[in-house]
């Protein structure tokens, strides 16, 4: 049971449920929202802030799907772990893919820049001191400086609100893998996701 109360969408603030268009989402799909919507405002600026980085986004799917997939394995945001976001899908995130982000430095699957994306988030999530300019070097070899504000950015939402998403145990919806509480540490690479919008 989450810990804090999730509110049904049709309880929501109507400028929220416009702007997140709730009505044909699930409720995996509303997610960290049906908590948020206890404090509308904050909602809605989530969810520009959200809509803003998708909008203005230059980063190719695939690489935002799987940067999301690792952080969410080190904050162990269950939720997060259990989610694939059809977009990313299309863009050809597949489950052996994903398998990948087990050891990400070694895989033969992942691409020069999707490996810098992956070691400056697992350094943001794990040790940020040690992002140094070797780093942000190897992150210029591949992206722009447009680029890495825009997976900076993105990389301190999954960080803080992963964390968060966790803490409140969000996890009645999803697959019963995602659910077991024996096992400590579960991965997004260790049972069947749910593919949402």
């Amino acid at each position: 049971m989450s810990r804090i109360e999730k509110i049904e969408a049709d309880r929501w603030d109507p400028e929220l449920r416009e702007l997140t268009q709730s009505d044909k989402a699930t409720p995996l799909e509303q997610g960290i929202l049906r908590m948020l919507a206890h404090r509308p405002t904050l909602a809605k600026g989530v969810i520009t802030l959200f809509l803003g980085l998708k909008q203005d986004r230059s980063l190719p799917e695939r690489l935002i799907e799987l940067v999301r997939l690792r952080v969410a394995f080190h904050n162990q945001c269950r939720s997060c772990m259990a989610i694939r976001y059809r977009d990313a899908v299309q863009d050809g995130v597949t489950e052996d893919l994903v398998c990948s982000l087990e050891k990400p430095a070694e895989a033969s699957d992942l691409t020069e820049p999707e490996k810098a994306a992956l070691e400056y988030a697992d350094r943001f999530a794990n040790d940020h001191l040690s992002i140094d300019e070797k780093v942000y070097d190897g992150l210029r070899a591949h992206f722009d400086e447009g680029q890495i504000v825009e997976l900076g950015a993105r990389v301190a939402l999954y960080v803080g609100f992963g964390r968060l998403a966790a803490t409140w145990d969000m996890t009645e919806e999803l697959p019963e893998a995602f659910r077991d509480k024996s096992s400590d540490r579960v991965a997004p690479w260790s049972a069947a996701p749910v593919v949402v919008r």
